[in-house]
Formats: C-alpha cells, sequence, structure tokens
C-alpha cells in the first residue's frame, strides 16, 4: 500500500509539471496557429503515457537506482573491500580506489549506450548525414568519452582536487579540437554532450558520485559529490570529434594509398 500511495503521488506531481507543457502546445496550435490538432486522440493517449511513464520512472529511481548507486559506491570504498585497516583509512593512496574508477567507467559506457535520447539523436544524424555517420558508431564514441569523464569525475572525488581545474583544461582542449575538427561534426558533437546528461546517465551517476563523496574519508557530499555530469557532458564532445578526426584522417589515408597504386600501375 506504501508503493501504491507513493506511485500515486508521484503521478500527481507529474500531472503538475507536464500540464504547463501542454497548455503551450494546445495553446500554440488552437490560439495562434489556429489549427485543429491532427489526431487529437492520439496525442492524449501520448499524453497518459508519457504521464504513467514518468511517475514509474520516478518512483524507480527513488526506489531502486538511487539506492543501489549508492549502495555500490559505499561496498566499493569499504576498507574491508580496499584491504586496509581502519587506522589506514586517512592514508590510503588514490591508487587503492581502482575498481571505484572501473565501475565509474562502466556505468557510464552503459547508460549511454542505453540512453534514449542519444539514440533519437543518432537516428537522425545518420538520416541527415546520408548515412556516412552510423548510428552505433556515434553511441560507442559518446559512450566511450561518457565513461572516460565519469572515471576521471570519480578520481577528482577520491583526490579531492578542485573541479574547475578538470573542466577549463578539458574546454580548452575542445576549443582546440574544434579548430581542427570537421565542420560537418562540430555542432552533432557539442549536442552529444548534452543528450549523455538525460534520463537514465543522470540518476545513476548523481547517486556514484554522492556515494563516493559519502564514503571516502574527508569528502563532502554538498562539495565533491555533484561535478560528475559536468564530466559527463564535456568528454563526449571530445570523443565524437576524436571519431570523426580518425574517420577523417583513415579516408585520407585510404586515398592516398589508391592514388599511390595507380601511379604505381
Amino acid at each position: 500500500m506504501e508503493l501504491l500511495n507513493t506511485l500515486w503521488q508521484t503521478l500527481l506531481l507529474t500531472i503538475r509539471d507536464v500540464l504547463p507543457i501542454a497548455g503551450i502546445l494546445f495553446g500554440f496550435q488552437l490560439l495562434v496557429l489556429r489549427r485543429v490538432i491532427p489526431h487529437l486522440g492520439r496525442v492524449l493517449l501520448g499524453f497518459v503515457y508519457v504521464l504513467l511513464g514518468l511517475a514509474f520512472f520516478l518512483v524507480g529511481l527513488e526506489e531502486a537506482l538511487f539506492p543501489l548507486g549508492k549502495l555500490m559506491a559505499q561496498q566499493l570504498t569499504d576498507p574491508a573491500f580496499l584491504g586496509i585497516t581502519a587506522s589506514d583509512i586517512g592514508n590510503t593512496d588514490w591508487s587503492a580506489y581502482l575498481w571505484v574508477y572501473l565501475f565509474a567507467a562502466a556505468i557510464g559506457f552503459s547508460t549511454t549506450i542505453a540512453e534514449p535520447s542519444l539514440i533519437a539523436v543518432a537516428i537522425k544524424a545518420r538520416d541527415v548525414s546520408g548515412r556516412t555517420i552510423g548510428i552505433w558508431g556515434l553511441r560507442i564514441a559518446v559512450a566511450i568519452g561518457v565513461a572516460v569523464g565519469i572515471a576521471l569525475g570519480a578520481f577528482r572525488i577520491v583526490t579531492g582536487t578542485p573541479l574547475h581545474y578538470y573542466i577549463i583544461t578539458g574546454y580548452v582542449f575542445v576549443i582546440i579540437q574544434t579548430l581542427y575538427s570537421p565542420r560537418s561534426i562540430i555542432a552533432l558533437a557539442y549536442d552529444s554532450g548534452g543528450v549523455t546528461t538525460s534520463t537514465v546517465t543522470v540518476p545513476l551517476v548523481a547517486a556514484l558520485g554522492l556515494g563516493i563523496a559519502s564514503t571516502v574519508p574527508g569528502r563532502s557530499p554538498l562539495l565533491d559529490g555533484f561535478g560528475l555530469i559536468a564530466f559527463a557532458s564535456l568528454f563526449p564532445i571530445m570523443s565524437v570529434m576524436a571519431y570523426a578526426q580518425l574517420g577523417e584522417w583513415k579516408a585520407k589515408r585510404t586515398k592516398r594509398k589508391h592514388e599511390s597504386d595507380s601511379v604505381t600501375e
């Protein structure tokens, strides 16, 4: 009964949050465009599905994903798992948390692969590029970037180094990459950094960061627990541009090889 009550309350809150969106969409359609809403029954049914899906999703976050992410972080940073004594906790080297970095990278990669918004962007990119951009190629490139970013973010939490050092340095690299990347991929690369911070990735990444900061000695959940999402947004930009640069380099190399073969013949 408690779970049903939680679901009902979440559904009411979701309806309250979605109503302004529905008001804007229907208001512009009826009052500004002055046209009848096509397939009204299908649209209303879609809104019902959205409300139910959001409500179940939010309850699932609170009941499963947030606690699970925090629990995994606590277990991976437990002194017994790390093989250290309670007296040595404060002097533990960053290398003792290698499993934390590996877990963070795995979570970042897997959640990004499953991210619905990234799948949608990849499909659109394939369609408008005439299939020169592959769906799986883009998804894997973004997922690798998120994995590296989340692992580095976990390292930052463990070591306690300031967040802005990483972010400023990362955007310097992004600017340099932008100057040398194919123009056709730059906008998509920047958008890829945004779509990673969506429904699947954010809850688990946030729970992981808070869990690590809560269990690593000397770290504050408020000061150190947040910031992983910034890494998840930044590093996919670099990885997608690197993916395009690598593809361009391979294409030029193949072209030069064909030209040299033609001259030899």
